[in-house]
């Protein structure tokens, strides 16, 4: 079965397998918090009378009357217009450009020496006209209108330009907003026609030219008025109604205003159902939407953030259980059983399985959930006291107590969390400014230590559960494998004393690469405790551990050797799981050579002479599939080769890790885990700091006396 779903997850994407189970936990908190949201409501109808005294039980904004208030001092603002003294000056230009180009037509037609046509005249005077009329749509000239233009004397002309001009600019200086301009258009018609000065054939072209030349001199400033209408309806106060408001008395009769009021509240029966489970439905995915961007964002490597995501989602939905199964019974009790739930569990145990960043999202998910789960009546949308408890109790077991590598480290983030609980329950008790009993008091100090011991009981109960059924290695479950008097240590101790003392020191400088590229140092150096474990088989055929001077590889055919020493990488392998190890740390044993090829017996073959077959002198691999394999990979070499030279130097030390590294790149041993250049030479340089200070020169130190 465990084989059948392993194979099903290799073949979906990461992104396909969040969704199924984002899905799949949202739907069930929705199903376990629908019965949360449902408040008392009245089966009436409109026109009845009232059964019983009913009273706002929350407190609601009267959207309906607010908008109201909002309209009636909006309609209340005045518009702000702005003149334009400009207008004046620029439509008497328009009408001096007018008779300025009717001036020059006529005498270029004086200057004509042959007798031109009036209708050519009058068409050569709408070609010059043309880009006015265009630009105007009111100037809109007759044949007739200009051939008056045209014949009249000049005396006629230069009044009818300096009457129009001075009749538009004096018009124009006094404010005239778009709904006056029809009239005062045809104001100015009637004093033109009535003007005595003026040739009357003139009278139909001018009343055009006035006309057009009249706009609006004062227009609406809509960014001001608009300003001025917000902060019109910013000023009115919204219209509420306020907690324990009666809206209508027993007997009394309910009109259309008082049944709009109790359908806002959401007190009738007809109208309880849609609202409150959409409201729901989002709640639900935005907590998933959360999940969904911490996950898909992660930075680690596939298999790490499937667990990850199967640990927070199943501890988030054994939360929800929880405390519905609290809410459930909180009826039966006058006192806020609430504060008995464990507020530190699902932090914890997030923290301890997955990551910190998963910890605090949940820890902040599960108090969000809890407002509603232990919501009580509709004074607020959240039991904002549970959901605060829980977020205190929560974070404190994560930011006051960063480490939990240890049982003991565990107890201690119960006891941060005892003195968050009872620092919070002694702020509700003095917030709600109530007397309390003896009892009541003890009830509450009993809950806060109850809630913080079953935080750290459930978690260590959990705990083991979920190693177990999802193939976790937790950080507590790695300290425990780095015990010295863990059976294979001491084997390896005991039997390879060289081989020990090689592993740890490999540990130390694969711990130091991992945390500095963002790797786990922890698993990197339990890992290496272990990773040769293999050569317990055969010790003495391993150079570290023949203490004697005897190399028995001296009386061996090289192809012998060469299967001696790649098979302590899959007997470590075997011993390992024999013993129940971590796959992880099992995985390592079998990757922390890769491919790699044992370049000296195999040059040993060449040079007897035989035919070589290169993959007898390789190991079978894989190779390194995680930055951990591939740190261990170099930090494995890195230390038998530097153990091995003569007195080591800084630049020594440096030119050799760096061709080891250099050597692995080429033979592409790196291929098939996700460590980028950067990162290796990020190793290099931590690698060369650990070894200078491990293998550094000793100081002279002066002769005394």
């Amino acid at each position: 079965m465990e084989k059948h779903f392993n194979k099903l997850l290799n073949i979906i994407s990461f992104r396909t397998l969040l969704i199924v189970v984002l899905i799949v936990t949202g739907i069930l908190q929705f199903f376990l918090m629908l019965g949360n949201i449902r408040g008392t409501t009245y089966d009436i109808q409109a026109f009845q009378l009232a059964p019983e005294t009913i009273r706002a039980v929350k407190t609601v904004e009267d959207t309906v009357k607010t908008e109201q208030e909002r309209d009636n001092a909006e309609n209340a603002v005045e518009p702000v217009y702005v003149f334009n003294d400009e207008t004046a000056h620029n439509r008497s230009s328009l009408v001096t450009s007018i008779f300025d180009i009717l001036l020059d037509v006529r005498k270029d037609i004086s200057a004509s020496k042959e007798e031109v046509p009036i209708e050519n005249q009058v068409h050569q005077l709408q070609d010059k006209l043309k880009d006015i009329t265009d630009s105007q749509s009111q100037l809109n000239f007759t044949d007739s209108q200009l051939q008056s233009l045209l014949t009249a004397n000049d005396a006629s002309i230069a009044t009818a330009k300096t009457f129009l001009v001075n009749l538009v600019e004096t018009t124009l200086k006094e404010p005239i907003r778009t709904d006056d301009v029809a009239q005062v258009r045809n104001e100015i018609e009637s004093r033109i026609r009535q003007n005595d000065t003026l040739d009357e054939n003139l009278f139909s072209v001018l009343a055009v030219i006035g006309r057009a030349a009249i706009v609006e001199t004062e227009v609406l400033d809509e960014e001001r008025t608009e300003e001025l209408i917000l902060q019109a309806r910013e000023e009115v106060e919204p219209t509420r109604i306020l907690q324990g408001q009666i809206i209508v008395q027993e007997g009394e009769l309910i009109d259309r205003e008082v049944y709009r009021q109790l359908e806002l509240l959401g007190l009738l029966n007809s109208h309880t159902s849609t609202k409150p489970v959409l409201g729901l439905f989002i709640f639900i995915v935005l907590q998933m939407a959360f999940m969904y961007i911490l996950f898909d964002r992660s930075k680690t490597d596939l298999e790490k953030r499937r667990k990850a995501l199967f640990v927070t989602a199943i501890v988030y939905s054994i939360s929800i259980i929880l405390m519905k199964l609290l809410s459930l019974l909180s009826d039966q009790f006058d006192m806020t059983i609430a504060f008995l739930y464990p507020t530190a569990l699902a932090t914890m145990l997030v923290r301890l399985l997955a990551n910190e960043r998963a910890a605090i999202l949940v820890t902040v998910l599960t108090a969000a959930s809890a407002g509603i789960l232990f919501h009580e009546g509709y004074a607020a949308v959240l039991q904002m006291d549970i959901a605060l408890y829980i977020i205190f109790g929560g974070l404190s077991s994560v930011f006051f107590m960063r480490s939990m590598e240890k049982r003991s480290h565990l107890l201690k983030a119960c006891g941060i969390v005892l003195v968050s609980n009872f620092l919070f329950i002694a702020f509700y008790l003095l917030m709600s400014q109530s007397d309390y009993e003896l009892v009541e008091l003890l009830f509450y100090a009993i809950a806060g230590i109850t809630s913080a011991v079953l935080s750290g009981a459930l978690t260590m109960g959990l705990l083991p559960f979920f190693e177990s059924a999802l193939g976790l290695l937790s950080t507590m479950r790695l300290i425990e494998l780095s015990n010295p008097n863990h059976p294979l240590l001491k084997k390896l101790l005991t039997e390879t004393p060289g081989t020990y003392h090689h592993s740890v020191m490999v540990a130390n400088l694969a711990e130091a690469a991992c945390e500095a590229i963002g790797a786990d140092g922890l698993l990197a150096r339990v890992a290496c405790y272990y990773h040769d474990i293999g050569k317990t088989r055969r010790p003495a055929f391993f150079i570290e551990n023949q203490m004697s001077g005897i190399n028995p590889h001296d009386s061996l055919p090289p192809e012998r050797s060469a299967e001696i020493i790649i098979s302590h990488t899959s007997d470590g392998a075997a011993l390992l799981k024999k013993h129940k190890m971590p796959k992880e740390i099992v995985d390592i044993a079998l990757q922390h050579h890769g491919t790699s090829t044992l370049k000296f017996f195999l040059h040993k073959a060449k040079d007897e002479g035989k035919e070589v077959d290169e993959a007898a002198f390789s190991y079978p691999g894989p190779k390194p599939q995680t930055k951990e394999a591939a740190v261990i990979n170099i930090a494995d070499s890195v230390e038998a080769a530097v153990r091995s030279m003569k007195q080591p130097s800084m630049e020594k030390v440096q030119q050799l890790v760096h061709s080891i590294i250099q050597s692995r790149v080429q033979e592409h041993q790196f291929d098939e885990c996700d460590v980028s250049l950067k990162e290796l030479k990020k190793i290099e340089e931590v690698l060369c700091e650990t070894l200078n200070g491990i293998f550094h020169s000793r100081i002279e130190y002066p002769k005394e006396g």
